[in-house]
């Protein structure tokens, strides 16, 4: 599938999509409880992944019109009849390896040649410690990955500084182990937030988890612990709506996105970042409506430690701004569904754009976006970035347009109905 993109200024109200990230955590948490209600989850190619593969450890899941029924497995996930295909979704691939770990048997869990390419060695290493026989199938990290269940609690260290879904995967399987786990984290714990993110749910589920970061930051897991996440209501997400408060700011235009309320989302940092930058934004944080109207951008220096999936929409906002904009401590941002730093500096190249390319950081020179036809990379974030860059640069052409439906199914409508200049073909 390609969009096309032309000059466009976009104006009025859109309603912020749900959270993927949250969904992701609702779903697994609430099917390791006894009965849970999703209400307004994300129903995109990512969630399903988890719902399916939920589905496939015991749970059953009935859909509603804007919710989810689960009928759990009460912390005790049975061996699914087949292999787990995760499709291309990284965080359920991480989730269900420790989830099933948990089960009285041998699980199989594989997915598109994108996520086999993904790495998955420190969650192997201290399930291994934890008394899980856990291997790669080819011996690499990546799936497929087999997992024989009886995981138990020890005292273990996870690198934190590759991707915080092995940290959270543990985090949800280890409290329902029959000995406590004490989870060291060594160097720094990149992408912090999203941990914080399954924290929260976890405690809405009654888990007790315990933090002490006096020397390095360290996670306290009794055992024994049970589920009950009787009800969640999905936040929206403040990744997905970055790109359309991008497209008001790049675009010297005025937009509101509704729906934007305060939580522990590391990506609620694009409301500073777009002040920072120079565009007018007001945040009513009582009703959730987050206003932008564009203006002169400027570059700033941004640290990307917490905030991976901003990349993208950053680098955009410092395509289109005046002077220099350093994107830093950005490394882990090359594990995600592609090599996002490359994938960003390589298309805004061609869209003409002076772009330094160093392994943790990208240095970009603001200037004139001149339509191209680019590469979306079969990724999600790339694709809506483009998209956005596309409003200024006009006659923009970018390919691989179905991988919205990872996180954003209704980008493209919701861009539309703003105004935005875009066409879908199914070339």
């Amino acid at each position: 599938m390609k969009v096309s993109v032309d000059v466009s200024e976009v104006y009025g109200e859109v309603f912020a999509p749900p959270s993927k990230s949250y969904t992701h955590r609702a779903i697994a948490i609430g099917s390791l409880s006894k009965k849970c209600v999703v209400e307004r989850p994300l129903l995109s190619a990512d969630t399903e992944a988890t719902l399916h593969a939920c589905e496939m450890i015991g749970a059953k899941i009935t859909r509603e019109k804007d919710s989810l029924l689960i009928e759990g497995v009460n912390g005790s996930p049975k061996v699914p009849d087949d292999v787990i295909d995760v499709r291309n979704s990284g965080t359920t691939l991480r989730f269900m390896t420790a989830i099933s770990a948990l089960a009285d048997g041998v699980t199989i869990l594989t997915g598109d040649s994108s996520l086999r390419t993904r790495p998955n060695g420190p969650l192997l290493d201290v399930l291994k410690e934890l008394s899980v026989d856990v291997y790669s199938t080819r011996n690499n990290g990546c799936a497929p990955l087999v997992v024989r269940g009886g995981i138990n609690g020890a005292i273990v260290k996870i690198d934190g500084s590759i991707s915080s879904q092995f940290i959270s995967a543990l985090l949800i399987a280890c409290p329902l182990t029959n000995k406590s786990t004490t989870l060291s984290i060594k160097g720094e714990l990149k992408s912090r937030p999203y941990v914080d993110m399954t924290l929260e749910v976890l405690e809405k589920a009654g888990a007790e988890i315990f933090e002490d970061d006096q020397h390095n930051v360290k996670f306290i897991m009794p055992a024994k612990q049970h589920y009950n996440l009787e009800n969640y209501l999905v936040p929206a997400d403040f990744s997905s709506a970055s790109y359309l408060l991008a497209a008001a700011a790049v675009t010297d235009s005025s937009v509101t996105v509704k729906n934007l309320f305060p939580s522990k989302q590391g990506d609620s940092r694009i409301i500073e970042i777009l002040q920072e930058m120079g565009a007018k934004v007001d945040w009513d944080k009582e009703n959730g409506l987050v206003s932008v109207r564009g203006g002169e951008l400027k570059g700033i220096r941004v640290d990307a430690a917490s905030t991976p999936d901003l990349v993208p929409t950053i680098a955009v906002l410092a395509a289109v701004a005046e002077g220099e904009t350093i994107i830093e401590n950005a490394e882990h941002v090359r594990f995600k569904e592609t090599d996002r730093l490359h994938a960003m500096a390589v298309e805004l190249t061609k869209m003409g754009i002076k772009i330094t390319e160093e392994q943790d950081r990208l240095i970009i020179k603001g200037g004139e976006l001149k339509g191209a036809d680019v590469h979306g990379w079969d990724d999600h974030r790339i694709v809506m970035a483009l998209t956005v860059a596309g409003l200024v640069a006009g006659d923009t052409t970018i390919d691989t347009a179905e991988s919205i439906f990872i996180s954003y199914p209704n980008f493209f409508d919701d861009m539309r109905s703003i105004g935005a200049n875009v066409l879908v073909s199914q070339e």
